[in-house]
């Protein structure tokens, strides 16, 4: 698997167009540290650490729902394997006006767009959510 994070992107988004109200995804710190800014900001109810059939360790991510209606609307890979892209602290984008989150690989951690600018660093950005 090329891009693990896109991977487990696409993953929550096709078990929310079918309702599900969890999905697994192979584990990886970098997966967890995602999945702690989406619960953060409250697009997921959480997720936990499990062990597969085959003993390995997977995430079992709770989907969030209001109304029947997923509450992620929108899940975008900004930076891909084959393009990375890279953002100083003031160029980090806005989603819709402020009301998504874009999710930054900082010297600092993994942090939403406003934790990265309240923290004065830039990073890696690897997504967006609305």
């Amino acid at each position: 698997m090329n891009d693990p994070i896109g991977d487990m992107l696409t993953r929550i988004r096709n078990a929310q167009m079918r309702g599900k109200s969890t999905v697994s995804t192979p584990a990886s710190k970098l997966r967890a540290w995602v999945l702690d800014v989406l619960a953060d900001e409250g697009y997921i109810r959480g997720y936990e650490t499990k062990a597969d059939d085959k003993g390995l360790p997977v995430l079992e991510i709770g989907l969030k729902y209001y109304e029947g209606t997923p509450v992620i609307r929108e899940l975008k890979r900004v930076s891909k394997p084959g393009r990375r892209v890279y953002l100083g602290v003031k160029d980090l984008p806005s989603v819709r006006q402020g009301l998504g989150v874009s999710i930054v690989s900082t010297p600092k951690g993994v942090m939403s767009d406003a934790n990265a600018r309240a923290a004065n660093v830039g990073g890696e950005v690897l997504c967006t959510v609305f």
